[in-house]
């Protein structure tokens, strides 16, 4: 009697075991099944909110590698050849005195500029248009600075510039050696009509004031 007793209790135990597991079971479902529902309302959501949805082929999932663009290469090598021409077309060795005028101020003119054109340089005939300073610099880098500097306002239409070379106070012994290297430089420049001294509320001897290729003087 005792057996049948624990027996039929052990039976009791089994079953509320099994509907436990069942009822939980039935809960996993429903949470599944909700979770499934929710999914299906969002991606209705998402659909009415942007349109159709295609999926995309297999084919179409791999990555699109863009064609880069190189950048444009710096011409470098022709900045580097001009520079050198610059330097080799103004020499320091060029002989300039034959070409000054023999006043005080040695100015410059071209053959085919007249004496008259120099008057009205020297008097401020034409507005200054354009200045350089050199003070400070090396032999070279005064050089290539006013060589690129007259090509440059020539291709600008400029018509008179000035020329600052200073008047040679701190060079030893106080020689003006840039001064006199500049009028060699301007007078080996084809763009170069004639310059002079400029007067003394424009630089005075530390500065040349130079016409340039424009209009008929």
């Amino acid at each position: 009697m005792k057996g049948s007793l624990h027996s039929l209790q052990d039976l009791k135990s089994l079953q509320r075991e099994l509907q436990l597991a069942r009822k939980l079971a039935e809960e996993a479902a429903e949470r599944r099944a909700a979770l499934l529902r929710l999914a299906e309302q969002e991606r209705r959501a998402f659909e009415l909110a942007i349109g159709p949805i295609t999926q995309l082929k297999a084919s179409q999932r791999e990555r699109v590698e863009h064609e880069r663009v190189p950048p444009a290469p710096e011409p470098l090598q022709r900045q580097a050849d001009e520079r050198a021409a610059l330097l080799q077309a103004l020499s320091d060795d060029f002989d300039v005195d034959s070409l000054l005028e023999t006043d005080e101020t040695l100015s410059f003119r071209r053959p085919e500029i007249g004496p008259e054109t120099v008057r009205k340089l020297r008097r401020g005939h034409w507005a200054l248009q354009g200045q350089i300073d050199l003070h400070g610099l090396r032999r070279d880098q005064a050089r290539e600075a006013l060589g690129g500097f007259i090509v440059e306002s020539a291709k600008r239409g400029l018509r008179c510039v000035r020329v600052v070379h200073g008047k040679g106070n701190g060079s030893p012994g106080r020689e003006p050696i840039l001064k006199s290297r500049v009028r060699r430089w301007l007078v080996q420049k084809a763009e170069v009509l004639a310059f002079v001294q400029a007067r003394a509320s424009d630089g005075g001897s530390g500065a040349l004031m130079v016409l340039l290729q424009g209009t008929p003087a």
